[in-house]
């Protein structure tokens, strides 16, 4: 693959590129990489590569091994450490140039990266496997509950005393609320409506709703990044969302706690399988007992609650929400420390992020 003449397309990269030439030198660091290394290009381009990286040992086997063999090489969460930088844990792969100025081109990509891009295909496997189940569960539940309902109704007509209607009654609304749920588990049925949205406006409307339902002893806290461009998403459906997330972490806290409602600009990030080289972060940050270790590869399931008399569907409508947005979410729990993350990806004036 020889160089292009240009070196722009590295630019438009979400991966770190490293192009080293034929006397082990440094001639070209993309800003992914400068961002991934923690080191300017202007100091590292010109310098010989093994000056550079020479003490992280498996890094140079694997460019001896592709110099050796001529064949691309692709090693996973190396770590790779720098002047006394803290180090980064990477992919790399390592390809062989046929170019006159390039010898090798290193690519590398953060291993969380990977092991983020599993997560949400596993997130993404497990969704359409609990709707089939859902509407398998709907399919089999709507009919003997309709039935149930029915012979409830022509019983009490034929009931003369009042005393006994009340048991009727109680059949008929808990048909109701079984029924009422079972349209929950099948929502969302509306597709987003896209439009640009401020992301501060939507967490305002989630706050006031909060602060209207919550006691007293939960602090509501902003940190906002209000330098923030607008996303494309359906403003309704990320107020639920979000409003879902947040609902649960107050609960989580049993009435007194900190919640944290935090803005950021990320870099890099890998939405559905799209690479975007900036995206909107918002963090859900509360301070309570954290999410039980038994619970944390489910949270996303249906009908799955580590509360008492919880419906266990506000997380798993909260995902599908933000996946029908192009986003994506996750989470990290600890005692005294939740974090759900949502990531958005911004447009830019071409409609690509």
């Amino acid at each position: 693959m020889a160089l292009p003449a240009s070196l722009a397309a590295y630019e438009l990269l979400a991966t770190g590129v490293l192009l080293v030439d034929g006397a082990g030198r440094i001639f070209y660091v993309n800003s992914a990489a400068e961002t991934l290394i923690g080191l300017s290009g202007a100091l590292l381009v010109g310098q010989a590569f093994e000056a550079v990286f020479g003490r992280n040992t498996e890094l140079m086997a694997a460019l001896n091994t592709a110099r050796a063999t001529r064949e691309t090489v692709t090693e996973h969460d190396l770590p790779v450490q720098i002047n006394g930088h803290a180090p980064a844990l990477v992919s790399c792969t390592i390809t062989v140039q046929d170019g006159p100025e390039c010898a090798f081109m290193l690519e590398f990509r953060p291993a969380d990266q990977r092991l983020r891009i599993a997560r949400q295909e596993s997130i993404r496997a497990q969704q359409e496997a609990s709707r089939e189940l859902l509407r398998n569960l709907a399919h089999e539940i709507k009919n003997p509950l309709g039935g149930i309902r029915g012979a409830a109704q022509m019983l009490e007509r034929e009931l003369a005393r009042e005393s006994l209607r009340e048991y009727t009654q109680v059949i008929i609304k808990e048909a109701d609320r079984l029924q009422s749920l079972m349209e929950r588990l099948l929502t969302p049925h509306r597709l987003p409506k896209p439009s640009a949205v401020n992301i501060h406006e939507v967490l305002e409307r989630v706050r006031s709703l909060l602060l209207a339902e919550t006691p007293h002893g939960i602090q509501i806290l902003r940190d906002f990044d209000v330098s923030l461009p607008e996303i494309q998403a359906d403003a309704e459906q990320l107020i639920q969302a979000v409003l879902n997330v947040a609902r649960n972490a107050v609960q989580a806290m049993n009435g007194r706690g900190e919640l944290v409602l935090r803005t950021r600009a990320a870099r890099q990030v890998t939405l559905n399988n799209k690479r975007h080289r900036l995206a909107l972060r918002l963090d859900i940050i509360d301070n309570g007992p954290g999410i039980p270790e038994a619970l944390r590869g489910q949270v996303f399931f249906p009908l799955v609650s580590g509360r008492e008399g919880g419906s266990g569907l506000g997380l798993p409508l909260a995902q599908t929400l933000v996946a029908q947005n192009q986003g994506a979410i996750e989470f990290e729990s600890r005692p005294g420390r939740t974090v759900f993350s949502i990531y958005f990806p911004f447009e830019t004036a071409s409609g690509k992020a």
